[in-house]
């Protein structure tokens, strides 16, 4: 609880000296707040915790439910700080480096599908409030903050959804939100500046009740290949984003240490 403390005090103080307002998520910009990622301490026989994150983002690492204890203060670092900014960046550079290479019919139907959480929208303040994925996840607390609709873009992820857009790419968005939550999603995206969208597919709680992510999403990305739409890349923060069937022409991986969904 003093890590969580002192994280919060600090990306407070700092984000109120950048003209961030914590209180009541107006600003929509996402800054660096740390300018170290932590050198990452051992948590089990010898293994640091920044060699547990990169298992956790190769997909070495699955089914966890917290982060190790000991890395806390870690994870706090690094999502705070400006090497969860940069690694995004480079994810995101390769992403439009390929939509830009490709040759594309101009018939309306290519279509690039985007996960919300992690990935469109950063719920940094959220975590920063409730801790850094020590503690179990908190459904109520989590849609308690989705309810508020304030959770800001990644920017480098606008970035993306801005350059396909100039391409000719369509957007669609696939998120585990459920169909209650469509209207805050909506305006929440709106907001944050995704004004322009062709999909925004939430999930079917009744329908897919006991199912994991990676069965809801190809399900859903596989009905959008049957309205006739080209699938041509396809980004999220955990893997079930991109796993399963019907995952597009290619897939791209943003960093998410705090939490896993299968």
């Amino acid at each position: 609880m003093k890590i969580i403390l002192l994280l919060f005090i600090l990306a407070t103080s700092i984000a109120t000296s950048h003209g961030l307002d914590l209180d009541h998520g107006i600003d929509y910009n996402i800054l660096p707040l740390r300018l170290k990622s932590g050198s990452g301490g051992h948590y089990i026989k010898g293994i640091t915790c920044s060699s547990w994150r990169l298992g956790v983002e190769a997909h070495n690492i699955i089914d966890w439910k917290t982060i190790p204890q000991e890395c806390e203060d870690y994870v706090g670092n690094y999502i705070l700080g400006e090497q969860y900014r940069a690694d995004s960046k480079a994810v995101i550079s390769e992403a439009y480096l390929y939509a830009k290479s490709l040759n594309l019919t101009k018939d309306g139907k290519n279509i690039w599908v985007f996960d919300i959480d992690e990935t469109s929208l950063s719920n940094l303040q959220y975590y920063a409030n409730h801790g850094f994925g020590v503690e179990p996840f908190n459904a109520t607390a989590f849609n308690e903050w989705v309810e508020l609709g304030e959770a800001p873009a990644l920017p480098e992820s606008k970035k993306l959804y801005k350059k396909l857009l100039s391409l000719g790419i369509k957007i669609a968005f696939l998120t585990g939100r459920s169909e209650s939550q469509r209207d805050i999603t909506a305006k929440n995206l709106k907001d944050a500046g995704y004004y322009k969208y062709e999909k925004l597919v939430v999930k079917d709680t009744v329908k897919y009740k006991g199912k994991t992510a990676v069965t809801y999403k190809s399900a859903e990305r596989e009905k959008l290949e049957q309205e006739g739409y080209r699938i041509i890349g396809n980004i999220g923060d955990q893997w079930s984003d991109i796993l399963g069937t019907n995952t597009g022409n290619r897939t791209f991986k943003l960093p998410d240490p705090l939490y896993y969904i299968a």
